[in-house]
């Protein structure tokens, strides 16, 4: 079990909440529900899985969602600016909005295989987990509570977002919070087991560096500075930087390109470089060091020359924030005390970076949940999924919603409306 299960407790009325809670009929409905369409909720992640969805290119799998959030009865269903689409289930009193979602795009290039194929049981597809399984439970969930007819006192806001993945930068759900008028509290659904809560946010800056000379012939004009050795330059000093362990926090140059020939001092070189941290402190600081080589790279190739020739380029491509919450939060707390209604121990996950990064930086209480079943493989072409026992993922989703929101007559709702919000957008 992570050590994190031991740093949190739940509050003995948030227990008696989710005690009550599973006294109801309707919700015993509904979690019997979500346990017989386990199949069927496969099924249906196999069909969306195989619709290609790269990142920047989401648009045939949301209008998918579009047609399924429509079917499933909810309102004011669109397609925003950026194409994340969204769906309204509104609640029988002026309370708070929950937001549950669920990324569309995955890693894999356009013309990627994506048909799945079932090989001893389990399903093999790239993206059938992350996030096929999450997208298929937010529909199940969906589901759940209208065969149940389950009303709820606060407003549920279903989205399934686009760019989550890589350079997309959490631009999806970076548009929901400055377009959308009120979020209250905020669920990404990931693959996972039903244990696992992830409530801390980690943060990345990522750069596109380029390096520019003259360049020339590696022996005719020996003596011009290089791109790619301001470049190399560059990667020895970032390798021997020294980072904190705890805020964990990280450096990586993950690829590098340039040069013409063997025998061509090289115009251009460029590198990916991405930044890691928990601490939005310390990332900042090791934003800070990264910059400073870069210049100095270029700096030290010149000066070794005794030329200005080469010039350095820096750009910003990916930006994510980090942040933290306590364990009291409402969320944290409806997280674990449905994770315990089910029978499971609940543990509380190492720092990840997913949609509910910008929820949790802004101070809205924020969790990522696991869709349930095994899987592996994951951003790979051998990626697969289990769906043995699957249910229980979506059931603790549906008990951490209901818990929230409450049951119109019966339970009130634990998210309240009046969050204390920070902007760090």
């Amino acid at each position: 079990m992570n050590d994190r299960s031991n740093d949190f407790h739940v509050s003995a009325n948030i227990k008696d909440h989710f005690e009550e809670l599973m006294r109801y009929g309707s919700v015993k409905s509904a979690l019997n529900f979500i346990k017989l369409n386990n199949e069927q909720t496969t099924m249906e992640q196999i069909e969306l899985t195989q619709i290609p969805a790269p990142t920047f290119k989401e648009e045939e799998r949301a209008n998918y969602f579009k047609n399924r959030f429509i079917e499933l009865g909810l309102s004011n269903v669109q397609v925003d600016h950026v194409g994340n689409v969204i769906g309204e289930r509104i609640g029988k009193e002026d309370g708070p909005n929950l937001v549950v979602s669920a990324h569309l795009d995955t890693v894999f290039p356009e013309g990627t295989d994506v048909k799945a194929k079932i090989i001893d049981g389990k399903v093999y597809a790239p993206g059938i987990a992350d996030d096929g399984r999450g997208l298929a439970a937010l529909l199940t969930l969906i589901a759940a509570l209208n065969d149940a007819e389950i009303d709820t006192v606060a407003n549920l806001i279903f989205v399934a977002t686009v760019g989550e993945e890589g350079l997309g930068d959490l631009r999806g759900v970076k548009y929901l919070f400055t377009h959308y008028d009120r979020i209250d509290g905020f669920i990404s659904i990931e693959p996972g087991s039903p244990e696992k809560i992830t409530y801390l946010a980690t943060g990345s800056r990522r750069y596109q560096v380029t390096y520019r000379g003259p360049g020339g012939h590696s022996f005719g004009d020996f003596g011009l500075p290089s791109a790619v050795h301001a470049l190399g330059r560059a990667i020895a000093l970032i390798a021997d930087l020294k980072t904190p362990i705890m805020p964990k926090t990280t450096f990586n140059v993950g690829t590098i390109k340039g040069g013409t020939s063997v025998n061509t001092i090289a115009q251009t070189a460029e590198m990916m470089i991405d930044l890691r941290s928990t601490s939005e402190h310390e990332l900042l600081q090791v934003v800070e060091n990264v910059l400073s080589i870069l210049y100095q790279a270029a700096e030290l190739e010149n000066k070794h020359w005794g030329n200005k020739a080469v010039q350095v380029e820096v750009k910003l491509v990916g930006e994510r924030p980090a942040g933290s919450q306590s364990t009291d939060s409402v969320l944290v707390q409806a997280a674990c005390a449905a994770t315990f209604a089910l029978g499971f121990t609940p543990e509380l996950d190492a720092p990840s970076s997913t949609d509910s990064n910008i929820a949790i930086s802004l101070g809205i209480p924020a969790v990522t949940l696991g869709g349930g079943g095994d899987f592996g493989g994951v951003h790979t072409l051998n990626e697969y999924f289990d769906s043995k026992d699957a249910y229980f993922g979506i059931q603790k989703i549906l008990l951490t919603v209901l818990g929230l929101v409450g049951l119109q007559g019966y339970i009130h709702p634990l998210l309240h409306s009046d969050i204390k919000k920070g902007n760090h957008l």
